[in-house]
C-alpha cells in the first residue's frame, strides 16, 4: 500500500504541471480520491481522516501562521505603495556617484535584500522587482536577458535571507522533523540517539542564525559577479543625479528600519508576528503621511493580502490531509526505510534527499515544499544527522537553486513572463551561468564546512548537564510531542 501514496504524489505532480490548476484545488482532488481508495482497499478506516479536523484547527492557532497573515500585508503594501520605487532611485543615485556602470544592477539588487525577505514569498518579490528595479533596468539599457536574470536571482534572496516567511515556516518544520528523527533513531538504536539525548531539539532561531554567514557569502558573491559584468559592457555610465528630499529620506529611514526589525527577529530580541506587525504598521503610517494610502489603494492592498494568505492557508490545509493520507498508506515509512538503507552512509542519504527536493522545486513553490515535502523526508535524514540547523541551511540553498535552474526554475519562469519582448531561454541561461556556479560554491562550502553555520549561533547546540534529561523523560517528551502512528498525527502540537 506504500507506493499508492508514492503513486498519488506523481499523479498530483503530473496535473499540476499539465492542468496549471491550483496547487490546493490539485491536492484536495488527489486526497479525495486517495482517501476513496484507501477506505475500499482497506488501507486505513475513518478513524484516521476523523483526526484531520484537530489537526488543521491546531496548525492554524500557531503564531507563525498569524504571521503569514501579516507577511502577506507587508507585501501588498510594498507592491501597491512608491516605496520600492523610491528605494530605488535613491540607491541608483547614490552608487551612481560611486561606480556609474554598475549602478543599476547593484541598486536593484540591494533592494531586493531589503524586499524580499519582508514580502513572504519568490512569487510576491518577483512582481514587486519587476515593476520596480526591472523597469528601472530597462531605461539604463539592460538587454532582456540580463534583466530576466536579476529579476530572477534577486527574487530568490527571501529564500535565504533571514528572516523571511519562508525560513520561518521551514524552522517550525525542521523543529517537528528533528523530534520525529530523535524519537526514530531512539527506537531503531542508531547511533546519533546517543547524542540526541543531549543535543537541544533544534529552533527557529537556530535555523535563522545558521543562514547569516551562507546568505552574507552569497549576497556578496552575486554583488561582485553584477559589478564585474556592468563594467564591461560597453554601456554609458549613469548619469549623477541628486536626491530630492523624499528620496532622501526614505533611503535614510526604511534601511534602517527595515534593518533593524530583521536583527531584533533573527536575535530572537522581537517575535516574527511582532516584527511583521511592527513592518505593517509602519507602512500603513508611510502610506497615510505620504498621501499615497487613499481609500482606493487600501482597499486593493487589503484585497491582494487576503487574496495572498486565502491561497497560503488553503496550500497548508491541502498539503497536511495529504501528508495525512500518505501517512495512512505507509508512505512516510517506505520513504524512512528507503534513506535508513544507507544507514552508515548518512550523507548519502542526505544527498539523495537534497536531490529530491532539488526536482520538485521545479514545480512547487518553496511553501509547497515545506508543507508538503519536507516533513516526510525530513525525520530519517535527522535520525542519522543530528545538525538540524546545517541541514535547513542545505535545504534553502538547493531550493533557491532549484528555483533558478533553466529551463524550468519557477522563479525564472515567473520572470520571462515579466519582460518584453520575452528573451531566448539560452540568452538567459548564459546570464545566469556566473551567479550559479556562486550558488553552487557558497552550497559546496555549506556542504564541506557546516561550522560556517555556527559561527553566529548564540545558543548552544547541547543541553547543559544540569538540563539533560533521563532517557525516561526523553521517551515521555518524544511521546507527548510525536503522537504514535495510528491515530493519524505526525506533528506536535503547536
Amino acid at each position: 500500500m506504500a507506493w499508492t501514496g508514492l503513486a498519488l504524489l506523481a499523479l498530483a505532480l503530473v496535473l499540476m504541471m499539465a492542468t496549471g490548476w491550483p496547487t490546493y484545488a490539485v491536492l484536495l482532488g488527489v486526497c479525495s480520491l486517495g482517501a476513496v481508495a484507501g477506505l475500499a482497499l482497506g488501507a486505513f478506516d475513518l478513524a484516521l481522516l476523523q483526526n484531520l479536523p484537530w489537526r488543521i484547527v491546531g496548525l492554524l492557532e500557531h503564531d507563525l501562521l498569524q504571521a503569514l497573515a501579516l507577511y502577506g500585508l507587508v507585501g501588498a503594501l510594498l507592491n501597491r505603495l512608491a516605496l520600492a520605487e523610491h528605494l530605488y532611485t535613491g540607491l541608483r543615485k547614490v552608487l551612481a556617484r560611486i561606480t556609474p556602470r554598475a549602478a543599476p544592477e547593484l541598486a536593484g539588487m540591494l533592494l531586493g535584500l531589503m524586499l524580499a525577505p519582508m514580502n513572504g514569498s519568490v512569487g510576491a518579490s518577483l512582481l514587486t522587482l519587476a515593476r520596480t528595479a526591472g523597469e528601472g533596468w530597462a531605461r539604463e539599457g539592460v538587454p532582456p536577458a540580463q534583466r530576466t536574470a536579476l529579476v530572477a536571482l534577486t527574487s530568490t534572496l527571501g529564500v535565504s535571507v533571514p528572516p523571511s516567511l519562508v525560513l520561518l515556516l521551514l524552522g517550525d518544520a525542521m523543529l517537528r522533523a528533528h523530534t520525529e528523527g530523535t524519537n526514530m533513531a531512539r527506537e531503531l538504536g542508531l547511533p546519533t540517539a546517543a547524542a540526541g539525548a543531549a543535543n537541544r531539539i533544534v529552533n527557529t532561531q537556530d535555523i535563522l542564525q545558521a543562514a547569516l554567514v551562507p546568505a552574507a557569502a552569497l549576497l556578496a558573491g552575486w554583488l561582485a559577479v553584477a559589478w564585474f559584468g556592468a563594467r564591461r559592457k560597453p554601456r554609458p555610465p549613469v548619469q549623477r543625479e541628486p536626491l530630492n528630499r523624499r528620496e532622501g529620506w526614505t533611503l535614510l529611514l526604511v534601511p534602517l528600519l527595515i534593518g533593524t526589525l530583521l536583527v531584533l527577529v533573527t536575535l530572537g530580541k522581537v517575535r516574527a508576528v511582532e516584527g511583521a506587525a511592527a513592518a505593517g504598521v509602519l507602512l500603513l503610517g508611510w502610506g497615510l503621511a505620504s498621501r499615497q494610502l487613499t481609500r482606493a489603494v487600501l482597499w486593493q492592498v487589503l484585497d491582494d493580502a487576503m487574496a495572498l494568505t486565502g491561497a497560503l492557508y488553503a496550500l497548508l490545509v491541502a498539503a497536511t490531509t495529504f501528508s495525512l493520507l500518505l501517512r495512512g498508506f505507509g508512505t512516510d515509512g517506505l520513504i524512512a526505510r528507503l534513506v535508513l538503507s544507507l544507514q552508515g552512509h548518512p550523507m548519502a542519504g542526505l544527498g539523495m534527499v537534497l536531490a529530491v527536493l532539488l526536482a520538485f522545486a521545479f514545480v512547487l513553490d518553496a511553501f509547497e515544499l515545506i508543507f508538503l515535502i519536507v516533513p516526510i523526508v525530513m525525520p530519517p535524514v535527522l535520525a542519522q544527522l543530528d545538525d538540524a540547523a546545517w541541514i535547513a541551511e542545505l535545504t534553502l540553498l538547493v531550493l533557491q537553486a532549484g528555483f533558478l535552474l533553466p529551463p524550468f526554475g519557477y522563479a525564472l519562469v515567473l520572470a520571462r513572463g515579466q519582460v518584453a519582448p520575452r528573451p531566448l531561454a539560452a540568452a538567459v541561461a548564459r546570464a545566469l551561468a556566473p551567479y550559479l556556479a556562486v550558488l553552487a560554491t557558497v552550497a559546496a562550502l555549506v556542504m564541506a564546512l557546516p561550522v560556517t553555520t555556527r559561527w553566529l549561533r548564540t545558543s548552544p547546540t547541547a543541553l547543559a548537564p544540569a538540563e539533560q534529561m533521563s532517557d525516561e523523560a526523553l521517551d515521555k517528551l518524544m511521546r507527548d510531542m510525536v503522537p504514535p502512528p495510528d491515530d493519524g498525527a505526525d506533528t506536535a502540537p503547536p
